[in-house]
């Protein structure tokens, strides 16, 4: 079967970048390895504002809005930072998954399930699929298969995308702990730069999870300790564990090769501070759905080399900054985490965060806390001249 868009992957991204094509009035394929979209659950599911802007989230599917957060740190100094307005939505990630590739289908692509990749021939654009089953031809080829592409290796002389583990629990405390309006999320030097994130699904209820560069078992023990060490928490029934894994974002990673890109997880298209990349890769699947059609339109598959430039061009403030303050949070210690909270709250910086924090766009809360000096105040002098560099 011939098309002119075939998507290996049909997660959240793929789905998006599906549905615009098809309505454009391209052939559009998708071909899935699982049996069931979104199954099983391997995210926080907890989405920044822009989603709305970004693209389309049904009421139903959104399990609580968040208008701001509790920053602990290691020793639990508290900053609470708050908006007027939601800041984050956690969601039915499985729920929300199989609704873009329902709305991609309703477009007019069409979604081959349990359909595994073995081969792809990147001169003449075919796809090969295991068991027999029959074989798929694009003219442009798109790797939106998750951290562990195949298409991504095929582009990139067998070179494995770089991850860290994620685990998290859905947790019931067996009785009312939460204040519904707020996330928490606790720092550790031992884990950084990754961190505890505490997600409230209702009153008593929460997806307590972490991300690092350990194995599933010793980031499975680390969520048990941190529960079983917090007083607040004596009393806790574990409702079901999930695990994952988050790539590493990679500036130098190329995502166009011939006819074939890449989109989401499989061109690392992450948050290098939290793992999340939902937002950045609705906007990716906008680029990529422009340039696209482009190169269709024009027969001319050197087009699609714009998408690596504009991706790189639209993202590289943002990502720049989120890769030093990454660099920078790796090398503090506990003991400098809670002096850093403890300058933080006597700067006012709980509300300078409230007005210019954002989960996706870092870089205007960094700016402006290097503009007002707050920066050469809470780190080491040859860590800040790295921030701050950024904008000089």
């Amino acid at each position: 079967m011939t098309y002119d868009i075939l998507i290996v992957g049909a997660g959240p991204v793929g789905s998006t970048y599906a549905r615009y094509m098809a309505e454009k009035g391209y052939k559009v394929g998708i071909i899935e390895k699982k049996s069931r979209i979104g199954v099983p659950l391997q995210c926080a599911g907890l989405l920044g504002r822009q989603i709305k802007e970004v693209n389309i989230l049904p009421s139903e599917l959104i399990i609580n809005p968040f208008y701001g957060a509790y920053l602990h740190s290691p020793s639990d100094r508290i900053l609470k930072v708050a908006k007027n307005n939601p800041e984050a939505y956690v969601v039915d990630r499985v729920g929300y998954d199989q609704f873009l590739a329902e709305l991609a289908v309703d477009a007019g692509a069409e979604l081959f399930l349990k359909h595994q990749v073995k081969d792809i021939n990147l001169k003449n654009g075919m796809v090969y699929i295991k068991n027999g089953k029959e074989d798929f031809r694009g003219r442009i080829i798109v790797g939106a298969d998750g951290y562990n592409s195949v298409v991504a290796l095929k582009i990139s002389n067998n070179e494995h995308n770089h991850s860290l583990q994620a685990a998290q629990f859905k947790v019931d405390f067996d009785k009312n702990l939460f204040d519904m309006d707020y996330v928490h999320l606790y720092a550790d030097a031992s884990i950084s730069p990754g961190f505890i994130w505490l997600i409230p699904l209702s009153s008593s209820e929460a997806r307590v999870g972490l991300f690092g560069n350990s194995d599933y078992h010793s980031l499975n023990k680390y969520l048990k300790d941190f529960l079983n060490n917090n007083p607040a928490f004596d009393n806790y029934s574990l409702m079901k564990k999930y695990q994952g894994r988050i790539p590493i974002f990679n500036p130098k990673k190329n995502i166009v090769k011939d006819n074939v890109i890449l989109l989401g997880d499989a061109a690392s298209q992450v948050k290098p501070t939290t793992g999340g990349g939902l937002i950045m890769g609705f906007k990716c699947a906008q680029i990529a759905a422009n340039i696209t059609g482009k190169a269709l339109e024009n027969d001319d598959n050197t087009i699609l080399k714009q998408y690596q430039s504009q991706y790189r061009k639209k993202f590289k403030t943002e990502l720049n900054t989120q890769l030093r303050v990454q660099k920078i949070f790796k090398s503090l210690t506990d003991e400098d985490l809670d002096l850093m909270f403890i300058k933080l709250k006597e700067e006012g910086a709980e509300d300078i965060i409230s007005e210019y924090g954002e989960m996706d766009d870092q870089a205007p809360l960094v700016k402006e806390l290097f503009k007002r000096g707050i920066i050469f105040k809470i780190l080491p002098k040859i860590l800040a001249r790295g921030i701050s560099a950024l904008w000089k």
